[in-house]
C-alpha cells in the first residue's frame, strides 16, 4: 500500500496538468496511468495529420508555455513534444500499466482507497484476474481519465456481413493506403471530417454519413469566437458566427448538412459538442469530392456538465478535464483542484 496527499487517476493532458500544478504548490501526489505512456491517446491512436484546433495559447497547459517557434496550429508531433518536455520540466513520474478497479471513500479515516491491477500483458488489460492488485490512499482523488479514452464501435445492422475493411479511427494513420477505393466515414465530428478530407486528398472516394446538425466555421472564426467571449455574451458571439457562417459556406442543405438551431459555443458549452472546424473539407463537399449523407439519427443525451464548478465533487473528489471544454478547460481544473486542495490542506 502507498500513500499520498493526492491520487490522480490518467496521466493524459488532464492529468498532467493536475500533477504540475500539485507540484507547483508542493502538494504530494501518486499519478496512475494504464497505459505503459503518457498521452496514449496522442501517442498511439492519433492519425498522422492532426494538428490542434486551436491557436496554441489555448492548448497550453499550467504553467508552460508552449515554444515561441511552435506554428499558430501545432501539429501532433510538436505537441507531443511539449508534453514530453512538460513532463521532464516537472518531474512527473507515473506508475504506468496500474488499471483502476475500485475507488472507495473510507468513511472512518475519511481517506480515499484505490484499488489498481498492475497489468502485465496488454492484450489481457480489460480484465484478468491474475492481475497483481496494488492499493492506494489519499486524502483526495482527482479522476482525470478523460473524455475519449476508450473506442466505442457502435452495433451496426449488417456489418458483420460486410466484406470490406471496418477500423475505427483510432486506427486510422493516413488516406495513402485508401487511394482510389471507395470509403465510408460515419460521423461528422472534427476527426471524421478530417480523415475524410485526408482521404479525398489522397484520392479515395469519399462520403460521410452525418449523424446530428453540425455548425461548420473556419480557425479565424473560432479564434474571433474565442475573442469576442471575453467581452460579449455568449448568445451575441454565437449569433455573429451563425451570421458569417451563412455568408462565407451558403445554403449547406444542399451538400447534406443542416446547421443547429443552437450556436456553436452553446453547444459547446452545454453539450460537449464541438463546431466542425472547416481545413479545406468543405470546398472538397462543394466539389463532389466528399459526399455528405443527410442521415439524422436523434440526439443520444451527452451528459450536461455543471460548469463552471464541474471540477469538484465532495469528500476530496475531484474531475479534470471532463467538462468537454478541450485542453484548455483541463488547464482550468488543473489549476482549480490544486488550488482548491492547496487551500484546505
Amino acid at each position: 500500500m502507498a500513500e499520498s496527499t493526492v491520487i490522480v487517476v490518467g496521466a493524459g493532458p488532464s492529468g498532467l496538468a493536475t500533477a504540475a500544478c500539485l507540484t507547483h504548490h508542493s502538494i504530494p501526489y501518486i499519478l496512475l496511468e494504464r497505459e505503459d505512456c503518457c498521452a496514449s491517446l496522442w501517442k498511439k491512436k492519433a492519425y498522422d495529420r492532426l494538428h490542434l484546433h486551436l491557436p496554441k495559447e489555448y492548448c497550453e497547459l499550467p504553467h508552460m508555455k508552449m515554444p515561441s517557434n511552435y506554428p499558430k496550429y501545432v501539429p501532433k508531433t510538436d505537441f507531443l513534444q511539449y508534453l514530453d518536455n512538460y513532463v521532464d520540466h516537472f518531474g512527473i513520474k507515473p506508475l504506468y500499466r496500474r488499471r483502476v478497479v475500485s475507488a472507495k471513500l473510507d468513511e472512518g479515516t475519511k481517506k480515499w482507497r484505490v484499488v489498481t491491477k498492475k497489468v502485465t500483458d496488454k492484450a489481457e488489460s480489460n480484465d484478468n484476474d491474475n492481475d497483481e492488485e496494488e492499493e492506494y490512499v489519499g486524502r483526495y482523488l482527482v479522476v482525470a481519465s478523460g473524455e475519449t479514452c476508450d473506442p466505442y464501435c457502435p452495433e451496426i445492422e449488417g456489418l458483420s456481413s460486410f466484406e470490406g475493411k471496418v477500423v475505427h479511427s483510432t486506427q486510422y494513420r493516413s488516406g495513402k493506403e485508401y487511394e482510389g477505393k471507395s470509403v465510408l466515414v460515419i460521423g461528422a465530428g472534427n476527426s471524421g471530417i478530417e480523415i475524410g478530407l485526408d482521404l479525398a486528398n489522397y484520392g479515395a472516394k469519399t462520403s460521410i454519413v452525418v449523424r446530428s446538425p453540425v455548425h461548420i466555421l473556419s480557425k479565424g472564426m473560432v479564434n474571433m469566437g474565442l475573442v469576442l467571449l471575453k467581452h460579449l455574451p455568449l448568445k451575441w458571439v454565437d449569433n455573429f458566427l451563425v451570421l458569417i457562417s451563412k455568408i462565407v459556406y451558403g445554403d449547406v442543405t444542399k451538400y447534406g448538412l443542416t446547421r443547429p438551431q443552437e450556436g456553436p459555443f452553446y453547444l459547446k458549452v452545454a453539450f460537449g459538442k464541438y463546431p466542425i472546424i472547416d481545413q479545406g473539407s468543405f470546398q472538397k463537399i462543394k466539389s463532389g469530392e466528399i459526399q455528405g449523407d443527410n442521415y439524422l439519427l436523434n440526439e443520444d443525451g451527452l451528459s450536461k456538465q455543471s460548469f463552471p464548478n464541474n471540477w469538484k465533487g465532495k469528500n476530496g473528489l475531484y474531475c479534470a478535464g471532463l467538462a468537454r471544454r478541450g485542453l484548455y478547460g483541463a488547464a482550468m481544473d488543473a489549476e482549480n483542484i490544486s488550488n482548491d486542495i492547496k487551500k484546505h490542506n
